[in-house]
């Protein structure tokens, strides 16, 4: 449990939480939305108590000797904000438990919790590339694929609060099977997340047996989503190549949500925005050819805080 509460004279601060299926991120967050200190440590995966233990000691590190006022966490799930129940995630093992009054238990301060998504729309809302906009959807591109959707200034989450799940629209219905414990095929999670841009690295492996790509998975290499975007970054026509199948499955997706939501922009956040134009502008183009001529002028613009949206929305639920 975190040390008992501030005194009066020392500045509020809270610590955000973005939980991911492969690190988990944390940030002692003040006035202003400034990063105090910043720990992460990789995910625990064994079990629903063991990452809940991890969790723990990571919000007791990142505070160190600072009591703070309350906890915010962003979470890959689908959550029954009545609740406060955690009904499923798809990369972690979070199922049918109430982590709202479980972490308040452990740590003693207030807690507030949110779909992951939702915390980075949040943040690009108030500080982000979002800031001012009253009509966005947000997308972020990781290990899966997550939505936020601010509509009329407000997140939006559904009769229950597990709405938005942007990632499980189905683009192929004869797709690939999704992930984690989605049932569905084709969904734009399976094939813009990590997962996606890996599938379309092997696809261009397997049809062009001569090229850079074949060559780097026969000496060992795994291309995956990191490698991908390094060797993009770097000038390689190859991997260029995947991002652009994966920006065009993306695009799919946006014309879809521009002719549903009709919004003001389009932010793609998440680690496989780090590809940037490579990505975006395939994307970009596949959306100005599908989407209705009434839904077709939203800018698709990268989201502005990286890898701190997280942590920052997060902290944005309890500052």
């Amino acid at each position: 449990m975190l040390a008992a509460g501030m005194s009066e004279s020392s500045p509020a601060a809270v610590v955000g939480i973005d939980l991911g299926g492969t690190s988990i991120k944390a940030a002692l967050v003040g006035e202003g939305y400034t990063i105090l200190a910043r720990r992460a440590v990789p995910t625990d995966l064994r079990s629903q108590g063991a990452l809940l233990d991890a969790i723990e000691r990571l919000v007791e590190s990142v505070a160190g000797e600072t009591a703070p006022a309350a906890v915010g966490f962003g979470l890959p799930s689908q959550i029954d904000q009545r609740r406060g129940l955690v009904l499923d995630s798809t990369n972690v093992p979070l199922e049918d438990i109430d982590v709202k009054a479980e972490m308040t238990r452990r740590l003693g301060v207030r807690v507030e919790i949110d779909n992951d998504a939702n915390v980075a729309c949040l943040a690009e809302a108030r500080i982000g590339a979002a800031r001012d906009a009253r009509h966005v959807v947000m997308l972020t591109l990781g290990t899966g694929v997550g939505g936020g959707l601010l509509l009329d200034g407000e997140l939006y989450r559904g009769s229950v609060g597990a709405g938005a799940e942007l990632g499980h629209m189905s683009i192929d219905e004869d797709g690939p099977p999704c992930q984690g414990h989605c049932t569905n095929r084709g969904c734009l999670e399976v094939l813009t997340s990590a997962t996606g841009v890996m599938a379309a690295a092997h696809r261009i492996a397997s049809e062009r047996p001569h090229g850079t790509l074949a060559a780097a998975r026969a000496a060992g290499e795994d291309l995956d989503a990191r490698f991908v975007i390094d060797r993009s970054r770097a000038g390689d026509t190859e991997a260029r190549d995947v991002f652009t199948i994966v920006g065009r499955h993306l695009g799919v997706g946006i014309a879809n949500y521009a002719n549903i939501f009709n919004p003001e922009l389009f932010v793609i956040g998440g680690g496989i925005s780090a590809a940037g134009d490579l990505l975006l502008d395939p994307a970009r183009a596949e959306y100005h050819r599908r989407a209705l001529r009434s839904s077709n002028d939203a800018p698709v613009v990268a989201a502005q805080l990286g890898n701190e949206a997280g942590v920052l929305g997060a902290a944005a639920l309890v500052l």
